[in-house]
C-alpha cells in the first residue's frame, strides 16, 4: 500500500511495456492456468492479505467476474467501487483519489472513459493501476487474445492475423501487440473508422510487427491465421444504426472466413451481436476459440495481478 512512484508495476496499455515484460506474463498466464487445472487451490495464498479495488464507471460482466474470481482464487480480497460509491462524481480529483485509495489497497483495476484518466490515476498513485478498458484501449483482453491464439497455433510471432470492423479500442490494443510481439496485423476498416495516423506513426516507429490497412475484409482475411471481430457499437457510441450501416460489409461469415487460411482461428472479446457482427455458423463453428478466450482473461489478469503486486516476476 506504499512505495515508491517511480518503480510502481502499472499495467497500463501493450505499448507502454517492453516486449520481454509481456512474453514473461504471458508465460505466467499458462502456468497459472495449467497449475489451476491440476490443483484448485494451486498459488491460493499468492495475493492473501492483498486488497484489489475495481473502479467501474462502465459496466462490465467478464472484466469484474475475471478479477474478482482471479484476486479471490489467490487468497485476496477485492472493492468494488461504482461512480454513485466515490466522491470523484462530486469534486474530488483523481489525484485526490489516488492518494487515499494508495493509503487502503494494494492495487487499483479502473474500468473508464478516456485513456488521460487512467494515466492520471498512475501519475499520484503509489499502488499499481491496472488499466481494465478505456475508450482507447483494452490491454487486458488482448493479453488474453495472445494466451489464446497460442494455446491453439503456438508462437504468434510471425504469423498474420486479421481484424474486421472498425479500429476501436480492441483493435489498438491488438496493434500494440502485434508490434511488440512481432505478427502481421491487418486492419479492415471502412475509411471513416479506420486507425489514427498516429496508431500507424507509432507501429513505424517502433515496428518489429507490420499493421497493413486496407478496406477489403477478403484482403485482410486472406491466408489469415486469426481472423477477429468486434461489436460494430461499442458502449460510448451513439450513432448505432449509421455505424450498422457502414459495417454491414464487415460482417465475419462463412463466406468471409472461406478466404481465411483452412484452420484459421475465429476470436471475439464478446459480448456478440449474433448475425451483425458474426454469424452463428463462424462464432458457434469449430474453429471458434470465443470461450477459450473469455476464460483467458482469468488466467492472463491473475498474471498481471501478480506481477503488478511484485509475487511474479
Amino acid at each position: 500500500m506504499s512505495g515508491d512512484n517511480k518503480t510502481v508495476r502499472h499495467f497500463l496499455d501493450i505499448d507502454r511495456l517492453d516486449g520481454a515484460t509481456l512474453r514473461r506474463l504471458l508465460d505466467h498466464a499458462v502456468r497459472i492456468k495449467a497449475d489451476l487445472k491440476k490443483d484448485r487451490l494451486a498459488h491460493s495464498t499468492l495475493l492473501a492479505g492483498r486488497s484489489l479495488a475495481l473502479i467501474f464507471e462502465k459496466p462490465s460482466t467478464r472484466t469484474r467476474v475475471s478479477f474478482e474470481v482471479g484476486m479471490q482464487q489467490f487468497g485476496g480480497n477485492v472493492v468494488v467501487l461504482k461512480p454513485d460509491d466515490m466522491q470523484l462524481g462530486r469534486g474530488e480529483t483523481i489525484g485526490d483519489t489516488a492518494r487515499v485509495l494508495s493509503r487502503f489497497v494494494d492495487a487499483v483495476m479502473v474500468r473508464t472513459t478516456g485513456e488521460e484518466r487512467v494515466h492520471e490515476l498512475a501519475a499520484h498513485a503509489s499502488i499499481p493501476i491496472i488499466n481494465g478498458l478505456t475508450d482507447q484501449t483494452h490491454p487486458c483482453q488482448i493479453m488474453a487474445d495472445l494466451m489464446t491464439f497460442e494455446e491453439h497455433r503456438g508462437p504468434i510471432n510471425g504469423r498474420t492475423i486479421a481484424w474486421i470492423g472498425d479500429c476501436n479500442n480492441v483493435a489498438v490494443s491488438w496493434a500494440h501487440a502485434a508490434v511488440r510481439f512481432g505478427f502481421e496485423l491487418r486492419l479492415a476498416c471502412p475509411t471513416v473508422y479506420g486507425p489514427s495516423p498516429e496508431l500507424l506513426a507509432w507501429a513505424e516507429r517502433e515496428g518489429s510487427g507490420r499493421l497493413v490497412v486496407t478496406d477489403s475484409p477478403e484482403e485482410a482475411v486472406r491466408g489469415a491465421e486469426c481472423v477477429i471481430t468486434d461489436a460494430w457499437a461499442s458502449m460510448h457510441n451513439t450513432d448505432v444504426d449509421e455505424r450498422a450501416a457502414i459495417l454491414a460489409p464487415y460482417q465475419v461469415n462463412e463466406a468471409l472466413m472461406a478466404h481465411a487460411h483452412p484452420e484459421a482461428l475465429f476470436m471475439h472479446c464478446l459480448p456478440a451481436h449474433r448475425n451483425e457482427e458474426v454469424t452463428d455458423g463462424v462464432i458457434d463453428g469449430l474453429h471458434s476459440v470465443v470461450w477459450d478466450e473469455a476464460e483467458n482473461r482469468l488466467h492472463a489478469q491473475k498474471a498481471i495481478l501478480g506481477w503488478c503486486m511484485g509475487v511474479l516476476d
